[in-house]
């Protein structure tokens, strides 16, 4: 299944139903009145998030949907039936604006969660509604409102506990095939990752979830590479981890050409809890390791992780500082509902 993170989609709610001029006309009923029913209301556009999804794939087929428009009201004081909703499923985490892709309407981060993006015209009213005691024969009835229509834009941003960052080729999609059953590509050259990878991460008895994103290179919160589209995907992680190919020429040039595109993107992932790892250590010698990493703690501030997906050297201990900094996130958060 490809991968889809946006989608642009008309949708239009149900008009209501007209009211209905009708009177009673039976045998033997002398004063028989009005009865005409009122119309129904046309149905609403929602939007739900659903579990099992993890693509906007579904949209780029169709991208038109209308509800349904309300029954018209009928003699005997029958009501006109209501429009079926139209109910666009979608991913946890999607996000939806309006058509200048700026406003935005609804977030949904919890599977069932819903919301109404077009309301559907309410019904008219009928004949009946109006007797009274000064106006017994009214011959008027209201015709039903009209739907609404827009068009609307979908963005996911996958919701995963952490994050892998970095430059091209710095081992993100070694790492998760590793420590998770998730199967990325992974190939010697740049952008192998064309699009986010997630995977299920097991440290002694808990889990998370880590996202590989696809590299960034300098210049990309302009559009060069592959762009900070899939930027926005790790503004819901917990924490980011950060790694460095240690094969590079300089690590701390590496870390600051990342970080600045965290910084040029904004929305706070340059806040987020960061986690700084020195990759590919099976490929260095000692003095390499040893250069490399006091380079990069003079640049993070930090003293690096050095590790290897190949030989699992130092992974447990990446593992469990990325499940440390999740499981306070998640206090915080229990603790604030």
């Amino acid at each position: 299944m490809k991968f889809l993170d946006e989608a642009k989609v008309y949708v239009q709610s149900g008009a209501g139903g007209n009211g209905c001029v009708s009177f009673r006309r039976e045998k033997f009923i002398e004063f028989g009145g009005p009865n005409g029913g009122d119309g129904g209301n046309g149905g609403d556009v929602v939007v739900e998030a659903v579990a099992g999804l993890n693509t906007l794939i579904d949209y780029r087929y169709q991208q038109h949907f209308k509800a349904g428009r309300g029954g018209n009201g009928m003699g005997k004081d029958r009501a006109g039936a209501n429009g079926k909703d139209a109910v666009l499923k979608v991913p946890v985490g999607t996000q939806v604006y309006g058509e200048d892709g700026e406003t935005l309407l609804a977030d949904l981060t919890e599977v069932g969660q819903r919301a109404t993006i077009a309301h559907g015209g309410n019904g008219g009213f009928g004949n009946a509604h109006f007797k009274s005691s000064t106006n017994r024969a009214p011959r008027h009835a209201n015709p039903g409102q009209p739907g609404e229509e827009m068009t609307i834009r979908l963005r996911l941003k996958l919701i995963a506990d952490a994050g892998l960052i970095g430059l091209p080729n710095a081992g993100k999609s070694t790492l998760l095939a590793a420590v998770s059953a998730a199967k990325p590509k992974i190939a010697d050259y740049p952008f192998t990752t064309l699009h986010p990878q997630l995977g299920v991460v097991r440290v002694d008895d808990r889990e998370f979830v880590l996202a590989d994103l696809p590299g960034l290179i300098e210049g990309a919160h302009e559009g060069t590479g592959l762009g900070d589209r899939f930027l926005g995907h790790s503004e819901r992680c917990r924490v980011l981890l950060h790694l460095i190919d240690g094969t590079s020429e300089d690590a701390s040039k590496a870390y600051k050409t990342v970080r600045a595109e965290l910084e040029a993107y904004g929305q706070g992932l340059t806040d987020k809890p960061e986690i700084v790892a020195l990759s590919k250590a099976d490929a260095l010698t000692t003095e390499q390791i040893k250069t490399q990493t006091a380079k990069l703690k003079k640049t993070a501030k930090n003293t690096p992780l050095v590790l290897s997906a190949h030989s699992k050297q130092g992974l447990p201990k990446a593992l469990r500082a990325l499940m440390k900094v999740i499981n306070e996130a998640r206090e915080e958060t229990a603790a604030t509902v």
